[in-house]
């Protein structure tokens, strides 16, 4: 007994790898006595009885006749441990009864039963709590029984004797049968559990082979229908479990008058069960009906009733058992028209949304549509519209099932697109619920799928009888929106194939009309005409659609399979060709097909905007043989121009949105820069000599183009400013560099506008010379549109008329009307009224112009910082295009100042600067190599001198960035000698003027990249030292001698220069310290700590490179003279550690041993040891690995 006592303790604990260790080790024990439990003789074990009732126990009840005493006691303990409230008891001591029951075969069925029954009688001096113990104790105890399996056990028990007794028994399961109906129908909270019990149990004796199974059954039915004829959710449950055990049973008979027909899920019962299943205990006029039970309190779990029901209603695929009722009446009854009905309650329809979830993962394509009915839509989209809503988290969840079943089955995709877009949803259905579950669904989508989805986009194009417009036109925006959309989307994968064909219904229905259906037609648009034509906005709306999906195609990357090689590129499809190349020759092949379609804003074939398309579409076939070095660059050119030309096919006669120069500029431009060959540059004029570059053209284009509003023209320029970089020359850098410059934008909108009214006036006076009368109507017609264009502005007229007003009748004069406009009644003013009035007047006046001003100079502002972060976008990408390239040192320069110089309201256009500057110049790996020093030289002393002046710290680091870039590029050139100047002129400032802007770290990123170029600068920095303005610049000072001497080991240094330098070191160390010892100088103690610090740094590193000069190098007298004077100092006395640290340095110089050759025989204390706390104890610390960081050395 003693080995299994602390073992119950452990049963009750909260976490539940506890409670099952403990219940292994029980029952291993157990099992382990139990073998070695010899059987008593029956005169014995009476006599052991008599004892015990003579004890006072009570009578036994036969577990002491074939079980070792440990295994009787465990039996007991855990029956009433069961009745425990103490944590998790009541867990821990079911599962270890159970899994002790399931291992011996030596008791009864009636002997566990008779001990549950008696440890679990109900007192009537209980209170709630006992009394809800006690029934859950009996319930987990006959649940033990059940799932061990002692219920239907057939093997009998091991005796000596001739009788046999079975381990279980007919009336021992009808015990169980009564008590658990018993256990139901006592509390209404208990019903579940005990109804699962008998499950359970019914279960149970399906699979036995009892020789009393068909008695048990019937006793079975007999307590659970024909006793009890209430009716409940539970017993439903079992009522559909036993007619599916056991069909042959009298069912009518059992059933009645409850259900008329013994099928359960028949039709005819589906209302009756919808009352069931929701537990409301009213018919249907309201009245309380006493054959249903109560309802008790609500849950929120669902009734495990449901799970037999779905079980048999939507079985697995390997279930061979036949389909019981109609799914989809049985849904529309008692889900759809129950639990979501209008007067359902929340906790109802909280049930719905778990039932729904349960049947989505069973359900199949064809019957997908079964879940989504019109009551369920209207709640969920109703409570995932707004996040107040009660049942909006289970919506929520709901839409994440969903999503996880579509990423299971993508075949079920384009079905639940359907059902959330159709009839019972919403075509808005994400924009209505705020959530992204139809672009979800659409991600997972397969290839198959998503061309599913487009055709039936397509052929919903004239569903209706188009009698009514307004939905006939909403319906067809949202078709194309729902096409732009699966472009837009990342996550859907892009096949060539689905993609033309959304590109080309887009071109079809934006830029043609279909005069005739062609049925043969390659392209499905052709196929079917759309009736009616669609409308000039639907036109223009597949216009816009067409270029975002270009947009978005330019920005999306694909893999080029040409040979056995791959490669990603953007912009392009499959096949290599640029999407806008194949979006134009679509229109090319339309254009050719007049007797089907006709281009909306044709062009006249004597027009020059035809010969200037057909010049560009020349110009495009021969870019596309230029191979070689120049491929790329002619890419980009080709590109510009189909970019160009298609914008010219969308912009029609929409002339704001087309640039007519454009095109020709471009078409130009690449002719100059990619087609002219040696002889057309020997014929080239003055003219032509002094022209601007051709690569100008391109990139002023593209400059252009950033200017526009349209995400189309910008992703267009930035991919074609991407393949151009490698061409880019100085006057190109020029041109980009001009667009950062800051301007002020008030003055530039009021030039602009005084180019408008010039342009204004000069046409003015070409219409006055050439005006007749045969153009007298024009005029007129121009006056009516002029006029209606300042009517635009009465709005603001009528407020300015309205304060002008209220001005008077402050002063007391009544503002003129057509009434009262007559000479006679006309009051005049005298001198003191009219100067009264006139402040006031001209306050209106005065505040009417600053709104005017300051409306349009915030309009300019904005405008030109958005316009500035897309160039910002064009420096990125050459950067990193091109990282070697010379321009790249000119764009530094105008980074920094644009840093430097954005105010508040230009945050993110500094924001993007700094990180151009961070990751593709602080970053990056490559450099200019072909570049003149001096330039580099003078880029840096520039950046030097801002360094000096600026007080903002990012600023400065940004500075210090851009500096070490710099000197990357010098070392390599061998302009070191400029760089150490460089930097010392700095460092002069940085110690000798007090409101130097420099700081430590400016310098100590110096050191830590170049040190061999630092360790040129010792000497200096000594000398610095002691020059140094105050004690604090002069500590930043010993910082970065200290951080120099560290990185010695990592130098390539002869160790002559190191003993040269360390005696001047050791000399300004000891002067330092004098002079604070005299208060000479002010140091503080935790600064002549770092003083002391950089000696045993400098110590240690001449003990490593040159052992045998360290003590000629740091002579130890003078640091134990030093070390008097520390002790005899009246403000530095009280710090013993500044002694010990100079007692260090003195014993560390004496000794001549090599650190690299020879192992000291004593653990060495780190520095930062000592100084940690002052007064700390000097036993030596245990011995440390020596691992050296390494530091990145910049030889380049």
């Amino acid at each position: 007994m003693t080995t299994t006592l602390p073992l119950f303790w452990h049963l009750s604990s909260a976490k539940k790898r506890d409670r099952i260790d403990a219940s292994v080790k029980l029952v291993g024990a157990l099992e382990q006595f139990q073998t070695q439990f010899v059987q008593k003789p029956v005169a014995s074990a009476s006599a052991s009885d008599e004892e015990e009732e003579e004890d006072g126990e009570p009578k036994s009840d036969g577990l002491n006749l074939l079980n070792a005493q440990d295994v009787v006691y465990s039996i007991r303990r855990l029956i009433r441990g069961l009745g425990s409230p103490r944590e998790s008891s009541r867990l821990g001591f079911a599962v270890a009864l159970t899994e002790l029951l399931s291992r011996i075969d030596t008791v009864t069925c009636p002997q566990v039963l008779s001990l549950i029954t008696e440890s679990t009688k109900n007192q009537g001096s209980m209170n709630g709590q006992d009394e809800r113990d006690v029934l859950f104790a009996r319930l987990f105890g006959i649940m033990s029984v059940i799932q061990s399996g002692l219920a239907v056990r057939t093997t009998p028990l091991p005796t000596s004797g001739p009788s046999t007794t079975l381990a279980s028994s007919l009336e021992s399961f009808e015990d169980i049968i009564t008590q658990l109906v018993s256990l139901g129908e006592s509390k209404s909270w208990l019903r579940e559990s005990a109804w699962f019990a008998l499950s359970l149990a019914i279960g149970a004796l399906h699979e036995s082979g009892v020789s009393w199974k068909d008695e048990a059954v019937g006793k079975t039915l007999v307590h659970l229908f024909v006793e009890n004829q209430i009716w409940s959710t539970e017993k439903l449950a079992l009522a559909l479990k036993l007619q599916d055990l056991y069909p042959g049973r009298e069912w009518k008979t059992l059933l009645s008058p409850a259900f008329k027909n013994p099928d359960l899920l028949s039709s005819g019962n589906l209302i009756n069960i919808s009352r069931i299943l929701k537990e409301s205990a009213t018919d249907e006029d309201g009245a309380k009906d006493p054959t249903k039970a109560p309802s008790g309190t609500w849950k929120p779990q669902l009734n495990f009733a449901w799970d037999i029901i779905l079980d048999q209603m939507l079985p697995s695929p390997n279930n061979t058992k036949p389909v019981k009722g109609s799914f989809q009446d049985f849904y529309r009854v008692v889900v759809d028209e129950s639990l979501f009905s209008s007067t359902s309650s929340p906790q109802r329809k909280y049930w719905g949304f778990q039932v729904f979830q349960k049947a989505l993962s069973r359900i199949t394509e064809d019957s997908m549509p079964m879940l989504f009915t019109k009551n369920f839509m209207r709640s969920w989209i109703n409570h995932l519209s707004k996040r107040d809503r009660y049942l909006h988290k289970v919506a929520q969840q709901t839409v994440t099932e969903v999503q996880a079943v579509v990423k299971d089955k993508p075949q079920l995709g384009f079905a639940l697109i359907l059902q959330l877009t159709g009839v019972n949803g919403s075509q808005q259905f994400d924009r209505l619920t705020k959530t992204k579950t139809v672009e979800s669904i659409l991600s997972n989508l397969d290839a198959k799928g998503i061309q599913q989805y487009i055709d039936y986009l397509m052929s919903q194009i004239n569903e209706g009888d188009g009698s009514n417009i307004a939905v006939l036109n909403t319906r067809r925006a949202w078709i194309i929106d729902q096409l732009g959309s699966l472009i837009h989307n990342g996550g859907i994968p892009k096949e060539d194939g689905w993609v033309q064909s959304v590109l080309d219904w887009l071109v079809i229905n934006g830029l043609f009309g279909i005069k005739k259906k062609s049925s043969k037609s390659s392209f499905p648009a052709l196929r079917n005409i759309p009736t009616p034509a669609f409308s000039d906005i639907l036109r223009q709306n597949c216009r816009v659609r067409l270029l975002s999906c270009l947009s978005d195609l330019n920005t999306q990357t694909s893999v080029v399979k040409s040979g056995e090689k791959s490669t990603k590129a953007s912009a392009v499809a499959a096949d290599g060709e640029f999407w806008i190349a194949k979006v134009l020759s679509t229109i090319e092949l339309l254009e050719a097909d007049e007797k089907h379609v006709v281009l909306l804003a044709e062009v006249d074939k004597e027009d020059d905007e035809y010969a200037l398309r057909a010049r560009a579409k020349k110009t495009i076939a021969k870019l596309r043989k230029i191979s070689g070095e120049q491929q790329e660059t002619a890419r980009g050119g080709e590109l510009l121009i189909l970019g160009t030309l298609l914008s010219h096919y969308c912009a029609g006669d929409d002339e704001e949105n087309e640039d007519p120069d454009a095109l020709e500029s471009c078409v130009d431009g690449a002719t100059r820069m990619l087609l002219s060959d040696g002889k057309q540059k020997k014929t080239k004029d003055l003219a032509d000599q002094t022209a601007e570059e051709p690569i100008d053209v391109l990139v002023d284009t593209i400059i252009g183009f950033l200017e526009k509003s349209t995400a189309y023209m910008r992703t267009v320029g930035n991919q074609v400013f991407s393949l151009l970089s490698g061409s880019v020359k100085d006057s190109t850098i020029d041109l980009i560099v001009t667009q950062l410059e800051r301007r002020d934008p008030s003055r530039t909108a009021e030039d602009d506008d005084e180019d408008e009214d010039m342009e204004d006036i000069g046409e003015d006076d070409e219409g006055a010379e050439g005006v007749d009368d045969s153009d007298s109507d024009d005029a007129n017609a121009s006056q009516d549109e002029d006029s209606g264009d300042d009517s635009n502005d009465e709005e603001a007229d009528l407020e300015l008329r309205n304060k002008i007003e209220e001005a008077l009748r402050v002063n007391g004069i009544e503002p003129a009307s057509g009434e009262t406009d007559s000479e006679e009644d006309e009051e005049l003013m005298n001198d003191d009224q009219m100067m009264a009035i006139d402040e006031q007047l001209a306050q209106v006046f005065r505040s009417r112009t600053n709104e005017k001003k300051s409306g349009k100079d915030v309009d300019a502002q904005r405008e030109a910082t958005h316009f500035k972060n897309r160039v910002l976008d064009l420096v990125d990408t050459f950067i990193r295009k091109q990282p070697s390239s010379p321009h790249v040192l000119r764009l530094i320069s105008p980074l920094i100042d644009l840093v430097a110089g954005s105010s508040q309201d230009e945050q993110q256009l500094s924001d993007k600067a700094k990180g151009i500057l961070r990751s593709r110049i602080g970053k990056t790996k490559e450099f200019p190599t072909e570049v003149e020093a001096e330039q580099v030289l003078l880029i840096s002393q520039n950046l030097h001198i801002q360094a000096r002046k600026t007080h903002s710290s990012d600023l400065l680091s940004l500075l210090s960035i851009c500096s070490l870039y710099l000197s990357k590029i010098m070392v390599h050139l061998k302009a070191e000698e400029s760089l150490q100047t460089l930097y010392k002129d700095s460092l002069v400032d940085f110690t000798t003027r007090k409101n130097s802007a420099l700081n430590a770290s400016f310098f100590q990123d110096f050191i830590r990249r170049f040190p061999i170029q630092a360790w040129c600068l010792r000497g200096d920095i000594l000398d610095l030292c002691r020059k140094s303005i105050n004690s604090y610049r002069q500590c930043q000072v010993l910082q970065l001698l200290e951080l120099l001497v560290s990185l010695l080991p990592s130098m390539d240094v002869r160790a002559e220069e190191v003993v040269e330098f360390m005696p001047l070191l050791r000399q300004l160390l000891l002067d330092v310290a004098d002079d604070s010892c005299t208060d000479k100088a002010n140091l503080s103690t935790a600064q002549m700590k770092e003083l002391l610090k950089l000696g045993l740094v400098a110590v240690r590193q001449t003990k490593r490179i040159a052992p045998t000069a360290t003590e000629a190098a740091w002579q130890p007298k003078s640091w134990r003279s030093l070390h008097e004077s520390l002790t005899n100092s009246v403000r530095l006395k009280a710090s013993p550690a500044l002694q010990k640290m100079c007692e260090q340095i003195a014993r560390m110089s004496e000794d001549s041993g090599s650190l690299s050759n020879s192992k000291p025989t004593k653990s060495k204390r780190k520095v930062d040891d000592v100084i940690e706390t002052e007064g700390a104890s000097t036993t030596p610390a245990p011995k440390k690995s020596n691992k050296r960081k390494k530091i990145r050395v910049d030889k380049s």
